[in-house]
């Protein structure tokens, strides 16, 4: 099982990214997603989800209603589309699935994590 973070990169505040993460080896239908997030000196966090039991959204209140998750089944792909970014929001970005009812609740962890992408806002 391999996923792959793409679409980090350098963005002035307020700006737009789309990070995407495809995956193979599995198909994220059977899968829920989570995009975490890890600033420098600071914990990995989970910041947005998809469930796969009914694709419940979770996100996290400092990024609720700035980005969001969505799943393209034919290309096997998951994005996050974030706008209105903040120099906070500058972070490691991580893709990863779990294949529990917890989903990316799951106190076992995730079971598969991708290498991670990196977003810089700039102020």
């Amino acid at each position: 099982v391999q996923l792959v973070e793409s679409g980090g990169g350098l963005v002035q505040a307020g700006g737009s990214l789309r990070l995407s993460c495809v995956a193979s080896g599995i198909t994220f239908d059977a899968y829920a997603v989570g995009w975490y997030r890890q600033a420098p000196g600071r914990e990995r966090d989970l910041i947005a989800c998809s469930m796969s039991v009914d694709q419940t959204e979770y996100y996290e209140d400092s990024v609720k209603g700035r980005f969001t998750i969505s799943r393209d089944v034919a290309k096997n792909t998951v994005y996050l589309q974030m706008n209105s970014l903040k120099p906070e929001d500058t972070a490691v970005y991580y893709c990863a699935v779990d294949g529990s009812v917890y989903g990316c609740f799951d106190h076992h962890g995730m079971d598969y994590w991708g290498q991670g992408t990196l977003v810089t806002v700039s102020s």
